[in-house]
């Protein structure tokens, strides 16, 4: 298993506690308007700061230092919390979209306000309770994100609003692909892309290069690009098999509830190319809510016994030495190229 980088580890700490700190004022500020909001504010800050790898912090950091911003700046860490608060609003809606139960080891967040309104015998569904609080907890996560970048540079801020619009697009194709049962291999590549891995790397090394340097928009983007979308790529199909094989113990996530839930993935468009008539059969099942451990189990071997499973493992591996290699080509300063390397490795090998 790959550990984290000990650079990722310090700033993750650094950025946790600069949220820490937002948070906790605004959980006082809204708790003494009226006690009815304690709980609510502060679940923003429980998921916060709960886990998370803090990996859109660091490669905004390191796309800072490279274009030449000072490593001691507040600039970057006001960014790396912005995007750690964007991340918590995804999360907190993604659950409800997907019906998940579980996050990061934790009941979500709409059950557990499910769970208080049916405990407190309170009026109207309590299902309906509980999501109408994920969302508008959720939607405090945005603003709170968008106001720590009102300072940033107009090429900064494009960039986060383009980096806004790309999550929310990858949403809505990974939410009509899998009602589908889309299984073409270009469409998952680009849900891919855009759900998650152009706003977990290419977008927050973009948006760190623009805080430092904005005149060099045309020189750096697209050299950071290079290396960004590949590693974006390889991030997400390492998602894709965690959620597929990965142990609930260490992810904090159930497996099998994207084969559930029919996620048009990279890994079981590959599966569908490769599979028989006897795999396919197997496969049709995937989608099914009812899908129980035994077929999850049984959608495994298939993915595993057409080759899919070692196709996608080939396919991080290259995209990730692609990334290392585009290093070479981006002018960038202090020791980034160094760190985004091994956060190259740490990505692409990773098991949480």
């Amino acid at each position: 298993m790959a550990s984290p980088p000990s650079s990722l580890i310090d700033l993750a700490r650094r950025v946790t506690d600069r949220i820490d700190a937002i948070l906790g004022a605004e959980e006082t500020r809204w708790t003494s308007f009226d006690p009815d909001l304690a709980a609510p504010v502060a679940e923003v800050r429980r998921l916060v700061g709960s886990g998370g790898k803090r990996l859109r912090p660091a490669f905004c950091h390191w796309g800072f230092v490279g274009a030449g911003g000072d490593p001691s700046s507040p600039s970057p860490l006001d960014a790396g919390a912005a995007l750690e608060l964007l991340h918590a609003f995804a999360l907190f809606h993604d659950d409800i979209m997907d019906g998940a139960t579980s996050r990061r080891g934790a009941p979500v967040t709409h059950e557990v306000f499910a769970d208080v309104h049916q405990r407190g015998n309170s009026s109207g569904e309590s299902r309906r309770f509980g999501e109408g609080i994920a969302i508008l907890v959720g939607d405090l996560a945005f603003v709170y994100a968008d106001r720590l970048l009102d300072g940033a540079p107009p090429e900064a801020r494009e960039i986060w609003h383009e980096l806004r619009i790309e999550l929310n697009i990858g949403q809505l194709l990974d939410i009509m692909g899998s009602a589908t049962n889309d299984r073409r291999r270009t469409k998952a590549e680009r849900i891919c892309r855009y759900k998650s891995g152009k706003y977990t790397i290419e977008r927050p090394l973009h948006l760190g290069a623009m805080l430092a340097a904005p005149r060099r928009r045309d020189e750096l983007l697209p050299a950071l690009s290079r290396y960004g979308l590949p590693l974006g790529d390889a991030f997400q199909m390492r998602d894709d098999v965690m959620g597929a094989f990965g142990d609930t113990a260490v992810t904090g996530k159930p497996v099998g509830d994207d084969f559930r839930e029919g996620k048009p993935t990279p890994l079981l468009a590959i599966a569908h190319e490769r599979a028989d008539e006897a795999q396919r059969a197997v496969l049709e099942r995937v989608g099914r809510a009812t899908l129980d451990d035994d077929e999850v189990a049984r959608v495994q071997q298939v993915v595993i016994d057409c080759g899919a499973l070692d196709e996608i493992e080939r396919t991080i591996a290259r995209l990730s030495d692609e990334a290392v290699l585009a290093l070479t080509g981006i002018p960038l300063g202090g020791e980034a190229a160094e760190r985004l390397e091994e956060l190259a490795r740490y990505v692409s090998d990773r098991q949480v």
